[in-house]
């Protein structure tokens, strides 16, 4: 039984982030000032490895696999852990400090793109691939595209915080969380008996983006011990999806890109 007593206000005075304490504020804008690198290539991006942010660069490279040239980008690293992401002109790009950001050069006036599927419809939009035409066929693929970015959080945020960073495991957290997260790899597998891909013959940035999340849980890729935890090979359908997008090339390569220092 905790012996936390919920106080009349909250205040952040005596509050535990864990590995994050000291980065977490409850208040948002740019804490110190920066400047961005920004190479020649028309698009932008400033990110890091982690699941929202593999979705642009796996992206980017199958659009260049696709022969899509303008689709030629810079890479930076934005070290969360360091605070990268409150440096005002990270901030002028994403104001809700988060990464994957975008700034596309290539029109009269620079375009700046935030959040991770919000820039992935940018982007196939931008130059007509990974998305389809046909009215219902678009909005199947968008369908699945925004239930990722509705469910990550329950993922990420929900059951990775308390099973993998926070200070102390709590059982309460932990099985509320990983009841969602087993529900939602549910989902996924039922969906995969019966299409190629997660919404329909294609492949398109919904699979891109649900794998970047949902395919590296089931390699056992984001929280250590957590594939063996949630009986991930139980779903036979979502384990031969991974697979199968895990061998395309250019999800190869959006995994082992290079990241330009900032500093």
């Amino acid at each position: 039984m905790s012996d936390y007593q919920l106080p009349p206000v909250w205040t952040d005075s005596a509050s535990s982030q864990g590995a994050f304490t000291g980065l977490n504020r409850p208040t948002a804008g740019a804490r110190f000032e920066q400047s961005l690198p920004k190479g020649d290539k028309p698009l932008q991006l400033y990110s890091l490895g982690t699941p929202n942010g593999v979705k642009i660069t796996i992206l980017l490279e199958e659009l260049l696999e696709a022969g899509v040239t303008e689709a030629a980008y810079d890479l930076y690293k934005i070290s969360i852990m360091d605070g990268d992401q409150f440096g005002s002109d990270f901030v002028g790009i994403n104001p809700n400090s988060k990464i994957p950001a975008l700034l596309d050069q290539s029109c009269d006036q620079e375009v700046r793109v935030f959040e991770s599927a919000h820039i992935l419809l940018y982007l196939v939009e931008k130059y007509q691939a990974f998305l389809p035409q046909n009215p219902a066929e678009k909005t199947e693929v968008l369908n699945w595209l925004f239930w990722q970015a509705g469910a990550a959080p329950f993922l990420g945020g929900g059951f990775g915080h308390f099973f993998n960073y926070a200070p102390e495991k709590l059982e309460y957290p932990i099985n509320r969380f990983t009841m969602e997260v087993k529900r939602q790899l549910d989902l996924l597998d039922q969906e995969l008996a019966k299409k190629a891909y997660i919404a329909g013959d294609d492949y398109s940035i919904a699979d891109i983006a649900i794998w970047s999340w949902y395919g590296q849980l089931v390699q056992g890729k984001l929280y250590q011990g957590s594939a063996a935890f949630l009986d991930v090979t139980s779903y036979k359908h979502l384990t031969a999806w991974t697979e199968k997008i895990a061998q395309r090339p250019a999800v190869k390569r959006g995994l082992e890109v290079t990241y330009q220092e900032i500093h």
